[in-house]
């Protein structure tokens, strides 16, 4: 009788199966994985070489462009780098938008990854239910910055501008009448920080309804429970950060033990897992979720009590305001300069790094002097995530490796950069 021999199958790179621009070679057993190659490079756009050639301002909508899901968390990295290397001081309002605005992005991250995840494993409605709230923090995006996504409002020595007064509103069409358009309004009344600080009293029973939906359900559990289990030293050695890492029941975040901007000064936990399984990664996601919740309400109620400045008064580095820029012909010329030549950035090299929704997400950057970079590393927490999915998926069956590109959240703007 012949000898059986594996075979090999194409998995992706069409969205459904992965994500889009993974190709994936399964070499199978029956249905059982023997071996998980990983093929990158399918979205990638040399960032990091662009930047070579950019000033240190322009590079930086870039960074929204890597972890489209996690925007200003790229920012963040990339503007406390600069802020390193230039040794400015950014004003504590700012500090506190900032780690507000990073909150929100977590939350925008981890509802798109919890979507996605519970779809990939056939909990259809779960997309539904998490977009429902995806809109109103893109509403918090578009209310500060203009845009919904790639919103380039963080920028070195502070923020864009200040929290607006005023939430834009919904307006009477064909599609809505007048009574669905004020239940809309509802809550658009005040300022940006009345609307997030609504968003946060309801959020908490958002994340009930999810967990009601999958914490306990039979088919959750069969498809996540003993699933791509990573040991704590594996975790370790594998490079991994973030939840991928905390899953595996290792209690490290960047928030707590290497402080930045106001975080030192939040009050909130570390969801760690106890058996380093795609289940235990979604309990630790979920209750991050209701960590940021709590970092976002501190922020608001700082927020509220302390205006002031939200970006350097170094004119080298931040724009001029409007009416100084009118009433001054060399804060005109600053204002030019700025936006025409950029900010020259003193010799040296820099690491910064943030606690991103997905890990540790880095920028080191080496500056020879001149206004645009001479090198760009981008350090993204999930290329040493993909770098684990033959590991993980070894042993599981096609349907689990589904489940594994779903518990390690990757999105391939940062991996393949």
């Amino acid at each position: 009788m012949a000898e059986i021999k594996n075979y090999t199958l194409n998995f992706g790179p069409q969205h459904p199966a992965a994500h889009g621009v993974l190709r994936l070679v399964l070499e199978l057993d029956g249905e059982v994985i023997q071996r998980a190659d990983p093929h990158i490079g399918l979205l990638h756009r040399a960032t990091e070489k662009l930047a070579e050639s950019k000033t240190f301002i322009q590079s930086l909508p870039y960074m929204d462009r890597l972890d489209y899901v996690s925007m200003m968390s790229n920012e963040h990295a990339y503007c406390l780098a600069i802020e390193k290397l230039l040794g400015i001081e950014v004003p504590e309002r700012a500090k506190y938008i900032r780690v507000m605005f990073s909150e929100i992005t977590r939350l925008l991250n981890h509802l798109l990854w919890l979507g996605c995840h519970g779809m990939d494993c056939g909990a259809m409605n779960m997309l539904i239910y998490c977009f429902r709230e995806r809109e109103d923090l893109f509403d918090m995006y578009e209310a500060v910055s203009g845009a919904r996504m790639h919103a380039a409002y963080f920028r070195p020595g502070g923020v864009y501008r200040d929290l607006p007064d005023v939430m834009p509103q919904y307006k009477v069409s064909k599609i809505r009448n007048a009574k669905a358009i004020a239940a809309l309004n509802d809550n658009r009344q005040g300022s940006l920080l009345d609307f997030i600080e609504d968003f946060v009293k309801r959020f908490p029973m958002m994340v009930d309804e999810y967990e009601t939906l999958l914490t306990d359900n039979r088919i959750w559990k069969q498809r996540t429970v003993g699933i791509g289990v990573v040991s704590p030293e594996r975790a370790l050695n594998l490079g991994f950060t973030g939840a991928m890492l905390r899953g595996s029941g290792f209690a490290w975040d960047l928030r707590k033990t290497q402080p930045y901007e106001v975080y030192d000064r939040m009050d909130f936990d570390i969801p760690v897992g106890v058996n380093g399984d795609t289940y235990d990664r979604y309990l630790v996601r979920i209750e991050e979720m209701r960590q940021s919740n709590r970092i976002i309400q501190q922020c608001v109620d700082w927020l509220r009590k302390n205006p002031g400045p939200v970006i350097t008064d170094n004119h080298k580095v931040a724009p001029p305001s409007r009416v100084d820029m009118k009433s001054s012909m060399e804060e005109l010329i600053h204002h030019f300069k700025l936006f025409t030549e950029g900010f020259h950035v003193p010799e040296g090299e820099a690491y910064a790094a943030v606690e991103h929704p997905k890990g540790e997400f880095g920028i080191y950057l080496v500056s020879d002097g001149a206004n645009k970079p001479y090198r760009l590393k981008i350090r993204a927490p999930g290329f040493a995530h993909l770098a684990a999915l033959d590991e993980m998926a070894r042993g599981h069956m096609i349907a689990d490796a589904v489940a594994i590109i779903g518990t390690m959240d990757i999105v391939f703007g940062e991996i393949d950069r």
